[in-house]
């Protein structure tokens, strides 16, 4: 007999009571008439069978459950009123019965009113068999009326302290829903704000340094038209690759195109590229060691993106006149170190956005960045990423 909403931790206690019903209820008073006549004692079976296969038959009868509660505690009525009237009494089968009214009734109220009908059957029974001796309140009806209060009382009392217990876990499956939304729109800003950061991070590295860069060969080519136009010519070329290169970079960001187009082929090519285009733009020295080192896309674009930054400091703010890149594989890390001879600078009170955008893009694969420089003394920059087997 399902309950609407019953738990499984529910549903095995009721059905562990039914079993202390059966044992505790209907066998003793069957025991007790086995030696009464024949006449009690088949009647007096009858009515403990019909109580014990009534359970089962209204719990899986067909129609509406409720119908099938209330049948079933309407025939526990009569059928404990019935055996107190054949056994002079029914107090015991009474007790161990009266928590059916709570499990069925529905309500506290419902279950007050049903287990108070309940008792009222069980003495008027007793009373009716005991009347002609004039015995009206026997010791058993005594026991049954005081059994009854005492298994009311008991039931309001469970009533109130489930009730609690269900507000409580209702509060706290509130706060828990309330926590997880909460929770879900912490990670969802946070999810912005490092995507954020990530695009900040990739326009400065890719887009910025290429418009500056068009700024600097543009102001170059203008200023040489006249005095020589095959330089500004060689120029005007460098600012058309570099502008096809950033709308290639732009269709990455926006997912137009896939990374595969930033740093195709080897990342030894792909660094080359970038430092025969710096040294023609600029006019710098520049020396390079790029064995043909076997990475991943993540880390070729992570050394492909501080060579750039790198390479765009030392245009920015270097006045260097020798530029050395150095690639190397070790056993476990990538390095790569870029240094140059230019006017260096104070590294504690270095705040750029590009040597923290450096630092943040390397501590993301489980790299590092260490920057060596003093005023005078040139600049070394060295990424090291762990090497993936």
């Amino acid at each position: 007999m399902t309950q609407p909403g019953e738990r499984p931790q529910e549903r095995a206690l009721r059905r562990w009571y039914v079993a202390a019903w059966v044992l505790f209820g209907l066998v003793p008073p069957a025991i007790a008439v086995w030696d009464q006549p024949e006449s009690t004692r088949s009647a007096t079976m009858a009515l403990l069978s019909m109580l014990g296969l009534c359970y089962p038959i209204t719990g899986t009868f067909p129609g509406n459950p409720a119908l099938r509660r209330n049948t079933f505690l309407g025939a526990l009525i009569a059928g404990i009123g019935a055996v107190s009237y054949l056994m002079d009494g029914a107090a015991s089968l009474l007790i161990v019965s009266l928590p059916h009214f709570w499990i069925f009734a529905g309500s506290p109220r419902r279950a007050v009113v049903l287990s108070g009908a309940v008792t009222a059957a069980t003495v008027a029974a007793d009373a009716a068999r005991t009347a002609p001796d004039g015995e009206h309140l026997s010791g058993n009806s005594i026991a049954a009326v005081v059994g009854s209060a005492a298994g009311i009382l008991f039931g309001l009392w469970m009533h109130r302290v489930v009730g609690r217990h269900d507000e409580r876990a209702r509060l706290l499956a509130a706060d828990l829903a309330d926590a997880e939304r909460r929770l879900a729109e912490a990670q969802r800003r946070q999810g912005a704000t490092d995507e954020r950061e990530r695009l900040a991070r990739e326009i400065h590295d890719t887009l910025a340094q290429g418009f500056a860069s068009i700024v600097v060969l543009a102001e170059a080519a203008r200023n040489g038209l006249g005095s020589d136009p095959g330089r500004s010519a060689q120029q005007l070329v460098s600012i058309e690759q570099t502008a096809r290169e950033n709308l290639a970079e732009a269709r990455v960001l926006v997912g137009a195109a896939s990374q595969g187009e930033v740093a195709p082929g080897s990342v030894a090519r792909t660094l080359r590229r970038t430092l025969d285009r710096f040294a023609e733009d600029t006019g710098l020295t520049v020396t390079a060691d790029l064995p043909d080192v076997d990475c991943d896309q993540t880390t070729r674009i992570a050394l492909l993106r501080c060579t750039q930054e790198s390479l765009a400091n030392v245009r920015k703010h270097a006045a260097a006149s020798t530029v050395g890149v150095v690639l190397e594989r070790h056993p476990h890390v990538v390095e790569l170190e870029i240094t140059d001879d230019g006017r260096g600078f104070v590294v504690a009170e270095s705040r750029g956005f590009g040597l923290d955008g450096m630092r943040r893009r390397l501590a993301e694969l489980g790299g590092e960045l260490t920057v060596t420089s003093s005023p005078g003394d040139g600049t070394r920059i060295l990424a090291m990423i762990p090497a993936k087997a």
